[in-house]
């Protein structure tokens, strides 16, 4: 074998040992699904809740929230479950305009939203 060769296949290796590594930790959730780095301990993963009542009309309240700290689909996602985690709420987040739009059943309080934003990682702004 020439060294050329020698030296690309252990390039290819060394490329997948870092993808594999990385696809694990972000599977396992113990990595972030877009820098890579370790997640913080102390972020929250919300399960996915079905909302039954999609009746727009049931939802008097409404406000816009400016997320910060997505980048992907899978940001928006977990911005989502934790919004709809709170009772009688249910949200809809757009990653390209960095917002959530959130429909609640009752007066909503912006320091509850805030803190579940906070739980899963993110950041309501202004």
């Amino acid at each position: 074998m020439k060294p050329v060769d020698v030296i690309l296949i252990a390039a290819v290796i060394a490329i997948l040992a870092v993808a594999i590594r990385r696809f694990i930790g972000t599977a396992t959730g113990t990595r972030d699904c877009c820098s890579g780095a370790k997640k913080k301990s102390n972020v929250k993963r919300f399960k996915a809740t079905k909302i039954e009542d999609t009746n727009e009309s049931h939802y008097p309240y409404q406000a816009d929230f400016e997320i910060g700290g997505m980048s992907c689909e899978h940001c928006a996602e977990s911005v989502t479950r934790a919004l709809d985690s709170i009772d009688g709420t249910w949200a809809t987040v757009s990653l390209a305009g960095g917002r959530a739009h959130v429909r609640s059943k009752s007066p909503i309080n912006e320091d509850v939203y805030r803190k579940v934003v906070e739980e899963a990682g993110y950041r309501l702004v202004g």
